[in-house]
């Protein structure tokens, strides 16, 4: 239905689909006239009331949201008594008239089934109570029909909203010649102007767009330009990745001014086109500017996007174009970056036509119809057309969904043509089912299954619609499906758990200040997000940078595993390697071990007793019989024979290594201190690493081991041979002190750990002796269990992705190295003119440490990328990073090593933190009030 616009600027009902058209100025104007005259003869009269915002119906019904405590708004009551006005609903209704032609493409769902309530299994809608209201003079109740009205209800403190749920309408396709609309059940069709549907005797149809009539012309001197590219080479790939992405063709051209190459991509277009070329190719990862070919292609460039391409804003009042991402690497459950748009931004703009609503565009001319919509099948041909959008349903939407191109879908499917004559494709839905297609694509319950994370996430894509809806209302729908609104795949992609999060979550949203937020939200924070004002150039109360973690020390107490036994006594650097071999042979029963050793146990000669028990157990271990030894069993060339017959049952050096090989692995200062018969055992130890030297490179041989030196030994040959009874894993986090591991079947498995466990983790290059240790998930662990299954001795190597919540995704670190040709080609746009590129440099990081002002010298001058845009334009996942200068052997600078965290745009709520959140035992609340400050959870329905 096409609304009647008020003679004054009134905004659109909150939490409401905004005006889906506008009238010109002209037909504006006479009807304020004629209202005005209608209003002096006075010839109907309503008490006044506080209703602060209206909306008028085609039906003259209006569409209002009660605010208690609001002072009375006269011009809002005049209105109302206008609307009681026969003469003059008759002559909007002619106005109406005249200017709606059959072959309208609205577009636009039916106004009354927005306004009526969801029928919901828990709740029939005949069942439904109508919405009460008091009356503010009498304080008695007032009857508000809900069938008719769209009515909304704050309470003082804006804590809860009261109303019915919305309809989403979410574009499948935008510019398809032909489209496939089946069910398994009954097929039912209706069109747009007379919603009633009418069984099909076909289940499948096929809907294609035929001219009626020449289009209008329409000026098409608009173009894509890509621009910096520093030469024919780098601009010829360009065209090549451009081609296999977009199917788009380019042309190369040369700027004469900057003496650098650029591509001109597809035909001319009209503006309109031209922008949305402009967003499929950003979607594809390429940054292309918006320009008018009238204008000469060299030298100045007229920016006529209205996307606002450049490194500079004019308006402080709007956000700038939705950031991409590169699509390298992408995992289904990362695709989780949303376009940053500000729902008011577009209201904010002035309109050419004169009306309140720039945003507000007609989906066709309102003219002689130029296309209508052919609906055919295989069999029977051609069933019916239309000249109004066609909605699809079926007659079962529980057992036998409504499918386009066999893909099945809640709600309806509408079809339409756009103003390119191609179809538009449309799922109109309910906001819960559309959240439920949402959820399992932004957080997968396969790879985050944590409900109070999809809980977190539920909200927030469900907050995100709401503020957002009616975004793309200019081409007759609201949301995208892809990354730039939210992923929405449909019914075959909900998932049990995620759906019991939509579930158990209908109707909740985030408020500041009584109002939705515009949830924004990103794949992979970086450890932190970022104050909305440093990457969209306006600041956003809610949107503040956040820590993504548990603040402070004591968050890390929940992963914390913790032993009674006291470290190694160790102040000096050479025995901390001993400390651990000492620990891994005592877990062996290697006997006569210290409890706790220390700098002079472990430095102190080692008895030949000591030794030959220890070989004893060495001998076991491997199997093998115990050997004979003499007295002399701890000076080092005996030890090493004992050693390898303890070990291997016999001398293997003497069959393995000749005279040449022993003389050559001797490299030591004393090695004709060596007794001949054992200097091939010697020899083959050194060179296996089991014996150790002196810093001197001598190996002592007349002189008694120390024990530390005996144990180094025995626990390097043991290890590298498979002996010691060690097993590897990585940790997930770890629960009320018990260790638990991920099983090759993917389920976890908990260990319990004893309370006097030996425990090392490893710094740096060396593992130190600890009393506790921290797992927070994805550390690599070695560990021995005893006979009662339990873990005794556990050896942690730190996870490499830190202990930020976000640190179980794979983008929670990253590199990446580009060629200084590269990165001029990527922001050739943003630093035009600036010659030969000679270094970056980060000017200003913001609050997250995110780089937020990025000058670009060359050899001609200097350039400046700020804000969001500096992700996009390089290409990066992030702009959470560092930069490293690399240089040839000729000192020239030959790449730029970008190494960094994160995935997206960096504000918000971060998903794969809120699932490291919730993996704490933080509920979805806590988790949504973590990363939007200041907020409330508040249930709209």
């Amino acid at each position: 239905m096409m609304p009647l616009m008020p003679t004054k600027a009134i905004s659109p009902p909150r939490a409401s689909h905004p005006l889906p058209f506008a009238y010109p100025k002209t037909h504006q104007i006479a009807a304020a006239d004629f209202a005005q005259r209608c209003e002096n003869k006075k010839e109907a009269r309503l008490p006044d009331r506080n209703f602060s915002e209206i909306n008028y119906r085609l039906d003259c019904r209006p569409t209002v949201v009660l605010l208690p405590g609001g002072a009375p708004q006269d011009f809002v009551a005049r209105e109302l008594r206008l609307m009681r006005c026969i003469p003059f609903r008759t002559l909007a209704l002619l106005l109406v008239s005249s200017l709606l032609a059959p072959g309208f493409a609205l577009a636009q769902q039916d106004r009354r089934a927005e306004t009526r309530a969801r029928r919901t299994q828990n709740q029939p809608a005949a069942n439904r109570a109508p919405i009460e209201a008091k009356d503010p003079d009498t304080s008695q109740p007032k009857q508000w029909n809900a069938g008719d009205t769209t009515v909304t209800q704050m309470d003082a403190r804006h804590a809860v909203i009261g109303g019915t749920e919305p309809v989403m309408r979410i574009a499948l396709a935008t510019d398809l010649r032909a489209a496939t609309v089946s069910t398994t059940a009954g097929l039912m069709s209706a069109t747009d102007f007379a919603q009633t549907f009418v069984p099909l005797d076909v289940a499948r149809v096929r809907v294609e767009s035929r001219l009626l009539s020449p289009l209008p012309m329409v000026e098409e001197n608009f173009g894509l330009r890509i621009a910096g590219l520093s030469s024919r080479a780098q601009a010829d790939a360009q065209a090549q990745l451009i081609r296999e992405a977009t199917s788009e063709q380019s042309k190369a051209v040369l700027d004469v001014e900057t003496q650098t190459w650029g591509l001109l991509v597809g035909p001319r277009r009209s503006r309109e086109d031209a922008e949305i070329a402009q967003a499929r190719l950003e979607d594809a990862g390429f940054a292309a500017t918006v320009i008018d070919l009238a204008m000469p292609i060299n030298g100045s460039i007229a920016q006529t996007s209205a996307r606002q391409s450049g490194p500079e804003r004019s308006s402080p009042n709007s956000l700038p174009p939705p950031l991409t991402r590169s699509t390298a690497g992408v995992t289904p459950e990362m695709k989780k970056i949303n376009a940053a748009v500000n729902a008011n931004a577009n209201s904010k703009s002035s309109a050419s036509s004169g009306s309140g609503n720039s945003a507000i565009r007609l989906t066709s001319r309102p003219s002689v119809p130029t296309r209508e919509l052919i609906a055919s099948t295989v069999n029977s041909g051609k069933l019916f057309s239309s000249n109004a959008p066609v909605l699809f349903a079926s007659d079962d939407e529980t057992k036998a969904p409504v499918r386009f191109n066999d893909k099945p879908y809640r709600g309806r499917i509408e079809v339409f043509a756009n103003t390119r004559g191609l179809l538009t494709v449309v799922n109109v839905i309910g906001l819960e089912d559309y959240v439920r297609g949402v959820v399992a694509n932004e957080l997968s319950p396969g790879g985050y299954p944590q409900l109070e994370a999809l809980k977190a996430q539920a909200i927030a894509a469900r907050t995100y619609a709401i503020k957002n809806r009616g975004q793309y209302m200019s081409q007759g729908f609201d949301l995208l499906p892809t990354t730039r609104s939210q992923v929405y795949r449909g019914l075959t992609s909900e998932q049990p758990l995620s759906t019991r999060a939509v579930d158990e979550t209908r109707g909740l949203v985030a408020t500041y200040d009584g109002q939705p937020i515009n949830a924004l939200y990103t794949s992979t924070c970086g450890g932190r997000t970022e104050d909305a004002a440093n990457i969209f150039a306006e600041a956003v109360p809610y949107l503040r940078a956040r820590e993504c973690a548990v603040e402070g020390r004591g968050g890390l107490e929940p992963f914390t595993i913790k032993s009674a036994r006291e470290p190694a006594d160790i102040r000096e650097e050479q025995h901390v390697p001993l400390a651990r071999a000492a620990a891994l042979l005592s877990i062996h029963k290697l006997g006569s071990i210290a409890v706790r050793v220390s700098d002079s146990w472990l430095s102190s000669p080692a008895s030949h007793l000591e030794v030959r028990s220890w070989l004893g157990s060495v001998a076991a271990l491997a199997h093998q019989s115990l050997p004979t030894f003499g007295d002399d069993v701890n000076l080092p060339g005996a030890f090493a024979t004992a050693l390898s017959l303890a070990a291997f049952g016999e001398s293997r050096a003497d069959t393995l290594l000749n005279n040449a090989d022993v003389e050559y692995f001797l490299a030591i200062r004393d090695a004709n201190e060596v007794p001949a018969p054992n200097r091939a055992d010697v020899a083959l130890l050194l060179r296996d690493g089991y014996l150790s030297v002196f810093p001197d490179a001598s190996l002592h041989p007349r002189e008694k081991m120390t024990r530390g030196r005996v144990l180094h030994a025995i626990a390097r040959l043991l290890e590298n041979r498979g002996l010691l009874q060690m097993q590897k894993g990585t940790a997930r986090p770890a629960s009320d002190g018990t260790l638990i591991l991920r099983s090759a079947k993917g389920k976890d498995q908990p260990l319990r750990v004893s309370g006097d466990a030996y425990l090392f983790r490893q710094i740096g290059e060396a593992a130190y002796p600890v009393r506790s240790v921290i797992l927070v998930g994805g550390e690599p662990v070695n560990f021995h269990i005893n006979t009662s299954g339990a873990v005794d001795y556990l050896e942690v190597r730190p996870a490499p992705g830190g202990a930020a919540a976000d640190r179980f995704s794979p983008f929670s670190n990253w590199t990446s190295e580009l060629s200084p040709g590269a990165v001029k080609a990527r922001l050739g746009r943003f630093a035009q003119g600036i010659g030969t590129l000679i270094d970056l440099r980060v000017v200003t990081r913001g609050a997250s440490r995110r780089v937020t002002d990025l000058e670009v010298t060359g050899s001609e001058g200097i350039a400046h990328v700020r804000g969001g845009r500096i992700r996009s334009a390089l290409g990066l996942r992030e702009q959470l990073f560092v930069v490293e200068k690399k240089y040839d052997a000729d000192g020239r600078l030959s790449s730029f090593l970008f190494t960094g965290r994160g995935w997206g745009h960096g504000v918000g709520m971060c998903q794969v933190g809120a699932y490291g959140l919730a993996r704490q035992g933080w509920s979805y609340e806590k988790i949504l009030k973590a990363y939007y400050t200041g907020i409330e959870l508040t249930r709209m329905y």
